[in-house]
């Protein structure tokens, strides 16, 4: 019993903890959301990894570092997050933070727009259009195999 109430605590307080700093985040207390995001994005949390990417992406609460930004995002993508899935592919195709690779970007772009939100998928699939441009067939045709291969692994 004891085990179970702490097990259930623990799950509160991550959750707690999570909401605390995407609070922070949307009123742009970027210092204090990185606090609540680093500990929960160390243990797995996928949103709180996909947060930290877009921070140091962009330089809110840490310094800006596309490679950091890369880790976290790819953290949280290889466990499903969409949204992280959809940015390590535009560093894919900007080369920023890991080697430029169109294949990738493709195939990190696919299964974002598969997985977009309702709301998100139209710009979604327009962006991975886009880069698609850039493809040849056999690349485009690589990088579908490669999204189709793939499947989420959660971190323990």
């Amino acid at each position: 019993m004891t085990a179970a109430m702490l097990l259930s605590a623990g799950g509160f307080a991550q959750a707690q903890s999570l909401g605390q700093g995407v609070a922070a985040f949307k009123r742009q207390d970027y210092v204090a959301a990185s606090r609540s995001f680093i500990p929960l994005a160390e243990r797995g949390d996928a949103s709180a990894q996909s947060y930290l990417g877009f921070m140091f992406e962009n330089g809110r609460g840490v310094p800006q570092n596309y490679t950091e930004a890369a880790m976290w995002y790819r953290r949280a993508a290889e466990q499903g997050d969409s949204l992280a899935q959809y940015s390590l592919g535009l560093l894919y195709d900007k080369g920023f933070g890991v080697p430029r690779d169109i294949v990738e970007a493709g195939k990190w772009l696919n299964l974002s727009a598969a997985a977009a939100p309702p709301r998100a998928r139209e710009a979604r699939v327009r962006i991975r259009d886009a880069v698609a441009t850039k493809m040849t067939r056999g690349e485009i045709a690589q990088a579908r195999i490669r999204a189709l291969e793939w499947a989420p692994s959660r971190e323990r």
